[in-house]
This record gives C-alpha cells, sequence and structure tokens, in this order.
C-alpha cells in the first residue's frame, strides 16, 4: 500500500477527539495512573462504569515503574497475592508472606487490564482545578495539556463532567488539596513517616469518599488521613485500588 501522511494524522486527530468528546461526561474519573489508580480503573471498567484515566505526566505506572530505588522489583504480601493473581502478574515467593514481582510486568499488566476493560486513558493532562456546584459534591475536573501547565502559558482549561472522581495522585493527594485549598470541608493531614506494617495495615480504612463525590486511594488516601508511608511493598496500593472501585461502583448503583 501507498501511505499517506495527512490520512495517518486525521486518523489520530479525529479518533483521539471522539475520545475526548466520549468523556467530556463519564460515570467515574481516576486521577493518577500509578498502581492503585490503575486497578481502581481497571475494576471499575470491569463493572460496565464509563471510566477514563487521567495521568500528568507521559507514562502511565507512578512509582511502581521503579520498584525500590531502581532496582525493578516490588513486594507483595500474602494479603493482595490474590490480586497478583487477578492481574496475571507472575512472582516468586521469598519468604513466607512475602512475594516478589517484576516492576515493569505489573504496570504492563495492570494497564493492560484496564485497556482490555474499555478505560480511556488521557496521559499528559493536568486535573488544574474542579467543579463543585450549588449540590456541594464534587462534579467534573478542570483539565488542561500538562506541557501547559509546564510552561506556565496562559491557555484557558477545558471541562470534563463524573459522577465520581477518585483521586489516586499518590503522596500529593493533589485533587483533595484542591477542595481544601478553595474552603471545602477536607483537611488533607499530610503522609507521616515511614512505617510498611502500620501504612499497608491501615490504608484500606482510609480508602473512602472524603468529601461528596471525591474518593481517595492509595498514597492519596494515607496523605489525606495523616498515615505512614510504606515504600516499595505494594499489597496496600492493590487492594486499595479495588476497594476503591468497590466504593464507586457501589455510589453508581453497580
Amino acid at each position: 500500500m501507498t501511505l499517506n501522511e495527512v490520512t495517518i494524522s486525521r486518523a489520530i486527530l479525529e479518533e483521539q477527539h471522539q475520545a475526548l468528546i466520549d468523556h467530556l461526561e463519564m460515570d467515574a474519573a481516576v486521577i493518577g495512573g500509578g498502581p492503585s489508580g490503575l486497578a481502581c480503573a481497571a475494576l471499575l471498567g470491569e463493572k460496565g462504569v464509563k471510566c477514563a484515566l487521567i495521568e500528568k505526566k507521559l507514562s502511565i505506572g507512578g512509582g511502581m515503574w521503579g520498584g525500590g530505588m531502581m532496582f525493578p522489583r516490588i513486594v507483595v504480601q500474602e494479603e493482595a497475592r490474590r490480586l497478583l493473581d487477578r492481574f496475571g502478574i507472575a512472582y516468586k515467593a521469598f519468604e513466607e508472606g512475602y512475594y516478589v514481582a517484576k516492576s515493569v510486568e505489573a504496570v504492563a499488566k495492570l494497564t493492560a487490564a484496564a485497556c482490555d476493560a474499555g478505560v480511556e486513558f488521557f496521559n499528559l493532562t493536568t486535573v488544574e482545578d474542579i467543579m463543585i456546584r450549588g449540590n456541594g459534591r464534587v462534579g467534573g475536573l478542570v483539565v488542561n495539556w500538562t506541557p501547559v501547565d509546564m510552561a506556565g502559558l496562559h491557555v484557558d482549561p477545558l471541562t470534563m463532567a463524573c459522577t465520581c472522581t477518585v483521586d489516586a495522585t499518590g503522596h500529593d493527594a493533589m485533587i483533595a488539596r484542591m477542595v481544601e485549598k478553595k474552603g471545602g470541608a477536607l483537611k488533607v493531614k499530610g503522609e507521616s513517616f515511614m512505617w510498611a506494617e502500620r501504612a499497608e495495615s491501615q490504608i484500606l480504612a482510609h480508602t473512602k469518599e472524603v468529601f461528596p463525590g471525591l474518593f481517595v486511594t492509595g498514597m492519596a488516601a494515607n496523605a489525606v488521613a495523616g498515615e505512614c508511608r510504606m515504600g516499595p511493598i505494594f499489597g496496600g496500593m492493590l487492594l486499595s485500588g479495588e476497594r476503591a472501585a468497590e466504593l464507586v461502583a457501589e455510589r453508581l448503583g453497580r
């Protein structure tokens, strides 16, 4: 066949524009493509929830890519091993209750699961504000291209409406902080020091709806609660993502 450069460009533009238009209104938006966000989005998609994952960086995966100090391995404890099986992530037993997986495979399998479930990805997209109307609920997102934000350009954003928003932005808890900054009844305490046992054992209790329409998962959940961090053990991230998906689906009646 003879290739036409304009046809290639048209294919990209038409398909992505249509995806954006289709998701200007959706059931759930997951902000942050780390392990908890990926797990949450994948499981929501499997439940038939119209869901998009918005990631400010070029790549998906958050801190999971680097494993521990750039050694591309992660640890998952016994309680979350079933989720490694659930997403087809290979692992090896290290000691009793400790399982080691390849960080690159984990990101790839979680991302593939979300894609297979129909989740739409918008990377290089920054959430710069949220929409709260008279009902007092987080009902939408104010978005712009990440390069616009990085360059400090004065370019007005666009908006996306969503019934439920999941803050999976990690340590920064960016969406929760937006609510707090603008006077919402939400206090972000900020994450505490490293204590893996405490952080992992408490994260499910912190994974919840913290403001009408806003759910927190992963390290964002621990940051809002003032809980400890846990380092390169990722069982809590996966379990928290699963829990957030359950809560959002319940809120949506799915």
